[in-house]
């Protein structure tokens, strides 16, 4: 799998999320391995933790919810005794999520004194029409109106998000929710800045959910709590920036463990959206075909066979595409049949390759080497992590029109899809789903 994988990521050119698939081995120098497990139906058995201890493990977390526990074990025999239980879906070792630094990233020197949406934010211009979205019932949002930030964080006392954020909660062991990386700053920023850079919905509420530290990886288990956690808050919309591909015939992990970490994910999206939870995603950034998962594998390695799944994968999401200044599909984005809702702006560096006003531009925290934040600045990134937050905030924007609670998730996804511009043939299509997201036709849908 590093081989073969490590093949995608030279591909990758912007902002994303790589899980990586590194397992440290059960009983390996005495060290326990964490696991995931799924049981089956509504809730968790009465005796889950005795079925786990009779195998050896220790339940570090349950979900009843999501029907799910987190266990650890240093018995090599831990994970087959648990796959016999008649009661247990699927379950396996638990994989890590690490943070990808970005390609497409340029530290912006401000003059302190300018504000920037006329000169740098086009992307911000093409969803809202020049600003026009601003003017329609609900088009610059409402604070009670919470799209939460799944992310490294986002910077807390940043000008122009601060008066924005209404909650901020760390999933991280000892970090606060404050943002070192800057991406999770640059996607709040996309949503809802309100100050010298401007977001789509610029008075939306925001929530920073963090669950990438400051160096190293998180786990799947993370990833749904904080999806719950949002649900449970009454948040209306998620957006999810990050995400992999997983090769089931890894030789250095077990499909087990893929698919365990998969369904993981796929309930705890299905929670949110059962609670109201519009949850938006990125599409990915390796410029490949994702519409099969064979397919899929033989981009990233001609010689290899067998299925790799881009994950998330849920069809509850908005699965959100990048686009360019021209309005095309970006060089490193993600496209396939049936894979991908709307495209959004996520920016490139232009017909020439070395024009950073064709990337995005936002917030970020300014931030030493020894993570101390010494400011607050702004910085230009490409990336369908950089596209996806812009849906996010339309779909704010529809439920500020509509009122908190008084539509569904499934309504506002419809209502996103069914506004979206044409770019490519007309109605559906593979590089943009069903078309270029634009705010303005998003509003004055009846």
């Amino acid at each position: 799998m590093k081989k073969w994988f490590t093949l995608g990521l030279s591909l990758i050119t912007s902002t994303a999320f790589a899980i990586t698939g590194t397992i440290t081995p059960a009983h390996a120098n005495g060290h326990s391995q964490m696991y995931t497990i799924n049981f089956k139906g509504n809730g968790i058995p009465a005796n889950a933790e005795q079925i786990i201890q009779a195998a050896g493990g220790t339940v570090l977390k349950k979900d009843a919810a999501l029907a799910y526990v987190k266990a650890s074990s240093s018995n090599p025999q831990f994970l087959s005794k648990i796959q016999a239980n008649q009661e247990v879906e699927n379950a396996g070792r638990q994989l890590s999520i690490k943070l990808e630094k970005a390609v497409a990233k340029e530290m912006a020197v401000t003059d302190g004194d300018h504000a920037y949406y006329d000169q740098y934010q086009w992307d911000i211009k093409q969803v809202t029409q020049n600003g026009a979205s601003w003017n329609l019932p609900g088009g610059k949002g409402k604070k009670d109106v919470v799209v939460a930030v799944i992310d490294t964080g986002i910077d807390l006392e940043h000008p122009d998000l601060k008066d924005n954020i209404v909650d901020a909660k760390s999933f991280v062991p000892g970090e606060s929710a404050q943002d070192y990386e800057g991406h999770g700053s640059h996607v709040a920023g996309a949503i809802a800045a309100n100050g010298k850079a401007l977001g789509v919905g610029p008075s939306l509420g925001i929530a920073a959910l963090k669950v990438f530290p400051r160096e190293g990886s998180a786990s799947t288990a993370t990833i749904a709590e904080a999806l719950k956690y949002a649900a449970d808050k009454d948040y209306d919309v998620v957006n999810m920036s990050l995400g992999d591909y997983l090769f089931l015939q890894d030789p250095e992990s077990h499909a087990s463990d893929i698919r365990a970490e998969m369904n993981l994910f796929k309930k705890a999206i299905a929670y949110a959206h059962k609670k109201g939870v519009t949850v938006v995603g990125s599409a990915g950034n390796a410029g490949a075909d994702i519409t099969s998962p064979g397919r899929l594998t033989r981009f990233f390695d001609e010689e290899n066979r067998g299925a790799t799944h881009r994950d998330p994968a849920s069809n509850l999401l908005i699965r959100v595409s990048a686009g360019n200044k021209d309005k095309q599909l970006t060089y490193y984005s993600n496209y396939g049949v049936g894979k991908i809702d709307v495209m959004a702006p996520g920016g490139d560096r232009g017909p020439n390759n070395n024009d950073r006003s064709y990337l995005c531009f936002s917030t970020v925290p300014i931030v030493d080497e020894n993570y101390n934040v010494t400011g607050h600045g702004y910085a230009w990134y490409a990336g369908t992590s950089m596209a996806a937050p812009k849906v996010a905030a339309v779909a704010g924007l529809v439920i500020s029109k509509h009122g908190k609670n008084q539509i569904s998730p499934t309504q506002v996804k419809s209502i996103i899809k069914q506004s979206a511009e044409d770019i490519y043939k007309k109605g559906y299509d593979k590089q943009s789903g069903f078309g270029l997201i634009n705010a303005v036709n998003a509003l004055n849908h009846r």
